[in-house]
């Protein structure tokens, strides 16, 4: 009898083993020194029944680190920390020997997108898109002063919703989301404007498809050959017949163009869910990609030869010309995904799309790549750093939504962070690539 109750709680003790496979603290201080960083150990890939993570939908922020885990204390940190680390072999070399966060400015509730850092101003530009509709001016802060200013700018002529923005050949070039037949008393369409910050002259350098206003221009890189490549968010290809049946059945929660149902546009799409390439040189606009639901950022690796570019379809709203744009939802089983791409020797079509990262907070809005070759994205309220492989490495955390980022100052370890409510300044070791 002793011999067959004594397997009896071996049974059990490995079974208890067995189901959990749990081993803790899932979370502790990575250094004494440096308390707002916090290391999550293994991924936090076995957590400790019962753990459960609501869902986020509409504007709601369900973090990671709002997971429920009662049965493991130590996780209450990370929701606290500045930093997250996943891999503590490599995150030293991301963030220094004293990392820091600071929340700089509180800014409106409005998407703030498309930094540009101009080095020979060291000045950080970048856009306030809405609400309200039809706010003109650009932000810029001044990082000569100590401590730096916020304050706004407008070019001649002024550039509507500026959605992503980049720095080539002492120009800025923005991709302009807005479009309306009267903004500040003239008619401006989605497509591409350069500034020369030195003039503070803009020029519209694209406006078109043969006709056909873009969707919502959205984020865009420029090659070294001096090719622009953008992303234009709008019907999905695969909706075109369900879009028709669904305003006839007056359906209105279907994914759609950013611009149209968040009035930043008076058209509804026009345009297939796409990303191009324009040569500015002769004008030619070239169709590269139009498998994703909604491609939003853009970015090209420092070899030349991947292309990143993040599918936030889990974003949607209402395209029928027929109802007023009303805002969009999120669904977080949604598309909120980054794909890599490989990029021909000739640089000028993709090949080998490949799933590269799924967000782990909400969708991957603004996305470069670091010096080193590191993928850096803004997702929900913070900022991820992925390997070239993909892998979670270190997370910064801000108490807003966070929907793009800018590297600045000498050596390019200063990173700037922006959106919904906030604009944030990190200190670390990562390097962004000199533009």
């Amino acid at each position: 009898m002793y011999a067959s109750l004594f397997l009896l709680v071996v049974y059990f003790i490995d079974g208890l083993s067995a189901q959990s496979g749990f081993v803790g603290p899932l979370a502790q201080v990575y250094s004494p020194s440096l308390p707002n960083v916090v290391s999550v150990r293994k991924y936090a890939s076995v957590m400790p029944y019962h753990f459960f993570r609501n869902t986020s939908r509409g504007s709601s922020a369900i973090t990671f680190g709002s997971t429920s885990v009662p049965n493991d204390t130590s996780f209450a940190l990370v929701e606290k920390a500045d930093f997250l680390v996943f891999d503590p072999e490599r995150a030293p070399g991301i963030l220094g020997p004293n990392p820091s966060y600071e929340f700089i400015f509180e800014i409106s509730k409005a998407v703030h997108e498309a930094p540009v850092y101009v080095a020979s101003q060291n000045k950080l530009y970048f856009a306030q898109l809405g609400p309200p509709p039809g706010y003109l001016p650009q932000l810029v802060v001044d990082l000569n002063r100590v401590p730096p200013t916020l304050s706004e700018y407008l070019s001649d002529p002024p550039v509507y919703a500026p959605n992503g923005g980049t720095f080539h050949n002492g120009l800025i070039y923005w991709a302009a989301s807005g479009g309306n037949n009267s903004i500040g008393g003239m008619e401006q369409r989605t497509g591409l404007r350069t500034l020369d910050p030195a003039t503070n002259k803009s020029t519209t350098i694209l406006n078109n498809y043969f006709g056909y206003y873009f969707n919502t221009v959205d984020d865009l890189f420029v090659h070294p050959n001096g090719d622009v490549w953008f992303t234009d968010p709008g019907q999905t290809p695969s909706l075109a017949y369900p879009w028709a049946k669904a305003i006839k059945r007056k359906l209105t929660n279907i994914k759609s163009d950013y611009s149209w149902f968040n009035k930043l546009t008076d058209t509804p799409p026009q345009l297939e869910a796409a990303t191009y390439r324009f040569r500015p040189s002769t004008g030619a606009v070239t169709l590269v990609e139009d498998t994703l639901e909604q491609p939003n950022g853009i970015a090209l690796a420092p070899n030349n030869r991947t292309v990143y570019i993040s599918d936030t379809g889990g974003v949607s709203g209402s395209i029928s010309p027929f109802l007023p744009s009303s805002g969009s939802t999120f669904n977080a089983t949604g598309k909120r995904t980054i794909y890599a791409f490989d990029l021909s020797e000739d640089a000028t079509y993709l090949t080998n799309k490949r799933a590269f990262y799924l967000s782990v907070d909400r969708l991957p809005d603004g996305l470069q790549v670091a010096r080193n070759g590191y993928v850096v994205a803004a997702s929900g309220r913070g900022v991820d750093v992925l390997s070239e492989q993909g892998e979670l490495l270190v997370r910064i955390q801000a108490n807003y939504t966070v929907q793009d980022f800018a590297w600045v100052g000498p050596g390019l370890t200063e990173f700037w962070m922006m959106g919904q409510g906030g604009v944030s300044r990190v200190r670390w070791a990562l390097q962004g690539q000199e533009l």
